[in-house]
């Protein structure tokens, strides 16, 4: 027992503190800052983009479609990637040579956005989609060194290194989005280029400064080897095969449609691996990487809904929703917003209930994360009861919407960024946070499928359906009526479902808490 005190008390010395914190977590703080300022910046235009210039001349409801579809592929396919990127980091290049390489193709991606012509612009997708499998996971896994295991801060630690993601996402649209209407879209991507490079540069310093300690180095046995090149090589190479990928998105594939049949692979192949993985664990482990499926299954859910804000609710805020102060792009700020104000507190809230005893365990909290998203929705649904005569609804709606929502996130994402690197065997945490990336994959092409249903309407609704619709909005039968009431009905009616689906989910997972709870085995 002595022996392990002394061994903490040397870690501790070891690795620089700042603010009861490694100091190694605030530079990939400022680093995450500024590489999601340049992905949420970029994310905050490229639906704007895509249906009122890029695919305009095929008129508003096949323009909405086929950017629904490419932003929808672009989504699935940018999450897919940190499977590949998890795994090379954890057996060949390390965390650092990982984000380094991740984060300079998302750069270049970034800039040949600024450039008009479809060849850029899909080019640019496909460096964006690679890149990010290389960066995402790595820099997620990267905090989760930095803590020992059943640290108390660990909770606290991500909910702060979330807080550094959400900055980014807050200035990003603001200024991104401004940029983009005021002088062009294409000088609005151009700004998420440069947020990306102050990213890299951050944790460039962080390596000089020895902030890091011995985390994150490649493994030794790779260190002399050609490997690393072979990587870098093939890495750029997936990136036209990305880009078409986005581009044939409405193909057929295996008869299926070609994104439905990726996505499908993409899981079965992460689930063969993880299955291969536990024969080679112990039981605990086993019973810990079930609950990291289980936490991705409940995360694909929260995604698929939540990921309506960079269409459905982008589109909803453009089309009715009288704003005030900010364009449709900007509204994608709200979010982020809510999350630099809460992100202390809650942070503070973790820590103190940890201390205290009463932390709720990770169930309940994605339980009440959940059900936080489906009350957001609900009150988008809910504000067409206040619509004007043109079909537009209250600015304040669409605010308090997006306040749930992120109460809601703040409950299950830094969360399960943290467990995963607790619950994660310790030689695949960063493949495991890629598998925990694949609910973002799932729900990306899922949430494109719902986003469609919005814009055309989803066709004739079941009895059941109609009457909790027209309960919870005040609008039954609309036929007739102007475009502005047909659209708020289109979207009010696919909230409310989502709201109730949402409702449904957080009771299932209050009822499986117990049994999460002993797979857990010992962590909170």
């Amino acid at each position: 027992m002595e022996h392990n005190v002394i061994e903490d008390m040397v870690t501790q010395e070891e690795t620089p503190q700042l603010f009861g914190h490694p100091k190694g977590l605030f530079y990939l703080f400022f680093a995450e800052l500024w590489e999601r300022f340049s992905f949420y910046g970029m994310r905050a235009l490229l639906m704007l983009y895509m249906t009122s210039e890029l695919f305009v001349h095929l008129g508003k409801e096949d323009a909405d479609i086929k950017g629904i579809g490419i932003y929808a592929a672009y989504g699935a396919l940018v999450y897919a990637t940190p499977l590949l990127g998890g795994m090379l980091a954890d057996r060949v290049l390390g965390y650092r040579k990982s984000i380094m390489l991740g984060g300079i193709l998302m750069a270049l991606g970034h800039f040949a956005m600024a450039f008009p012509g479809d060849l850029f612009f899909f080019g640019a997708l496909g460096l964006l989609i690679v890149g990010n499998g290389f960066f995402k996971p790595n820099i997620s896994s990267f905090v989760g060194s930095l803590y020992k295991e059943g640290d108390e801060r660990r909770d606290s630690g991500f909910t702060i290194f979330y807080m550094g993601i959400n900055i980014g996402a807050f200035l990003s649209p603001l200024l991104c989005g401004w940029l983009g209407h005021a002088y062009g879209w294409h000088y609005g991507f151009g700004l998420a280029g440069i947020g990306m490079v102050v990213g890299l540069l951050f944790f460039w310093q962080g390596i000089r400064s020895n902030v890091f300690g011995n985390k994150g180095l490649q493994p030794k046995e790779y260190k002399e080897s050609n490997m690393d090149s072979l990587i870098y090589i093939g890495s750029f190479l997936l990136v036209p095969i990305a880009s078409l990928l986005v581009y044939f998105n409405d193909l057929s594939f295996l008869g299926a449609e070609l994104m439905g049949a990726i996505v499908g692979i993409v899981f079965l192949v992460a689930l063969i691996i993880t299955l291969v993985i536990m024969t080679r664990v112990s039981n605990v482990e086993k019973g810990r990487i079930v609950v990291i499926l289980f936490i991705t299954l409940l995360l694909t859910v929260f995604w698929a809904f939540f990921e309506q804000a960079g269409s459905s609710i982008t589109l909803f805020a453009e089309r009715n929703v009288n704003l005030f102060m900010m364009n449709a792009a900007q509204t994608n700020s709200i979010n982020a917003l809510f999350i630099i104000l809460l992100a202390i507190p809650f942070s503070a809230m973790w820590t103190w209930l940890g201390r205290s005893g009463s932390n709720p365990r990770t169930p309940l909290k994605y339980a009440l994360g959940i059900a936080q998203l489906g009350f957001g929705f609900l009150i988008f649904a809910f504000s067409a009861n206040f619509m004007d005569a043109s079909g537009n609804v209250p600015f304040i709606f669409l605010i308090m919407g997006y306040f749930f929502i992120t109460t809601g996130e703040l409950f299950v994402s830094p969360i399960g960024l943290s467990k995963v690197t607790e619950l994660a065997p310790k030689q695949a945490v960063a493949f495991f946070m890629g598998v925990f990336f694949l609910s973002s994959m799932g729900a990306h092409y899922i949430a494109g499928i719902i986003a469609k249903v919005t814009s055309t309407g989803g066709g004739e609704q079941s009895p059941f359906w109609s009457n909790v619709i027209e309960s919870v909005t005040g609008l039954g039968n609309t036929e007739g009526m102007i475009e502005g009431v047909q659209s708020l009905a289109n979207y009010t009616g696919v909230f409310t479902q989502i709201a109730v689906v949402s409702f449904a989910c957080a009771l299932i997972t209050l009822i499986l808490a117990p049994i999460i709870k002993r797979l857990m085995h010992g962590i909170h």
